[in-house]
């Protein structure tokens, strides 16, 4: 938790302590090595081949990284659970029909998918979003609906109908909250394979386009640089492992505590 905190903090505050700003350049400190391994203290870590700063460049592609990350998160988490909710609710056709949605998106590879939608309808932040974001619904459309049809069968559901609550208020006030902490971790494990289905998007060079950047597309033009400017992307590669380790390990511990069946 703090180190991830700390990431959202530097990142968050990139226009404050970030020394410069994210497309400054300075040709004549092009592919300046890091200040540790004999470079200037003016660039700690180093500059790019277009002499731009790579810490500034990590504090903002951090931050783009994690909107992008948070954006896909809850558009996923809102479409998988209201679909889930759909067919745990009115069951027949509707249920196989969600349910046919969610094998066909399972089967669907998505990294492909994005690949192909991108480079036919062209580079925008929020189609970004939209893509990255429809990877991974299926899972919550799946976990709802398996808790609200248990859910339905509880003491405290049945209890509602006999006393005559309209059934938007046993979904919306009784059932959801006593699901929510499932959703939520699962939301905490799908969030690292946003980000890193992100990084493998702008990496590929169809996430997030020049002059904005990110972690993914700062280590997708490292990597022609590795053996000569190594820190272009070994830096930004760090952050990326560093984020998406503490997420996991974030919604580990939340599975424990949420989960029920394994309270000791």
């Amino acid at each position: 938790m703090i180190l991830l905190g700390l990431v959202i903090l530097l990142a968050a505050c990139a226009d404050v302590i970030a020394p410069y700003g994210f497309a400054d350049q300075n040709l004549d400190a092009r592919l300046q090595p890091p200040w540790f391994a004999g470079g200037s203290a003016d660039y700690l870590l180093g500059t790019d081949t277009l002499g731009r700063d790579v810490l500034s460049r990590i504090f903002y592609g951090a931050r783009t990284s994690i909107l992008v990350a948070l954006g896909a998160t809850a558009f996923g988490f809102l479409l998988g659970t209201t679909l889930g909710f759909v067919a745990a609710r009115f069951r027949g056709w509707i249920e196989e029909a969600v349910m046919m949605l969610v094998d066909i998106q399972a089967a669907l590879p998505t990294l492909v998918l994005a690949l192909a939608v991108l480079a036919f309808l062209g580079n925008s932040l929020p189609l970004l979003i939209i893509l990255v974001g429809l990877d991974g619904w299926e899972r919550y459309a799946r976990l709802t609906r398996g808790m609200v049809l248990s859910a339905k069968e509880s003491g405290y559901v049945m209890s509602m109908r006999i006393v005559g609550a309209p059934e938007w208020r046993i979904y919306l006030r009784h059932i959801l909250p006593n699901i929510a902490g499932g959703l939520i971790v699962q939301a905490t494990l799908n969030f690292p394979g946003t980000i890193i289905l992100e990084t493998a998007l702008s990496f590929f060079g169809l996430g997030v386009q020049p002059p904005m950047t990110s972690l993914g597309q700062m280590l997708g033009n490292g990597r022609a640089y590795l053996i000569n400017a190594w820190w272009i992307a070994i830096f930004s590669g760090v952050v990326i492992f560093l984020t998406t380790l503490s997420m996991c390990l974030i919604g580990d511990w939340l599975r424990d505590r949420l989960d029920p069946t394994l309270t000791r």
